[in-house]
């Protein structure tokens, strides 16, 4: 669990994919998002209808999130579940959440996922050169996001 703390740390982003009853996808960036207690991830609701009402309907998720500079991360299937202010947790979560966004994104509730299945993410170019290292990935990707 600590190295999916790490990459979580470590990420800008992570993607939420939910799906309607009707098994309609929708994957939608998170900017918020912590690891949480020992099998949880939590994520600040933002600006998420559709992610919220898919979750009400079916609990089903995946997110996924890498460091965009080494290219390695983390896809983790779960169930998910909506927490609101009057749930007993929300308090704890919040104050996690609070601190990432330093009270300048207001949330109304908090997806709470309870991890499942956990399954590395790694640029393909590590498999097919094995020798290559983070190091030269690094800057690989920082050529190709025009950062050098």
């Amino acid at each position: 669990m600590n190295d999916i703390k790490t990459y979580i740390d470590k990420s800008i982003l992570c993607w939420l994919a939910t799906s309607s009853s009707e098994n309609i996808p929708n994957v939608s960036p998170k900017e918020i998002f912590a690891h949480y207690r020992e099998n949880n991830i939590i994520i600040a609701n933002i600006a998420s209808p559709q992610s919220v009402k898919n979750i009400k309907e079916n609990h089903n998720v995946c997110v996924s999130f890498i460091d965009v500079l080494v290219q390695k991360g983390y896809q983790i299937k779960g169930k998910a579940e909506i927490v609101s202010k009057n749930d007993t947790e929300y308090v704890t979560m919040e104050t996690i959440l609070l601190k990432m966004t330093k009270g300048k994104f207001p949330f109304s509730n908090i997806i709470k996922i309870s991890i499942d299945n956990v399954k590395k993410i790694i640029a393909p170019k590590y498999i097919l050169y094995p020798e290559t290292t983070e190091e030269d990935q690094i800057e690989s990707a920082k050529k190709a996001y025009g950062l050098q």
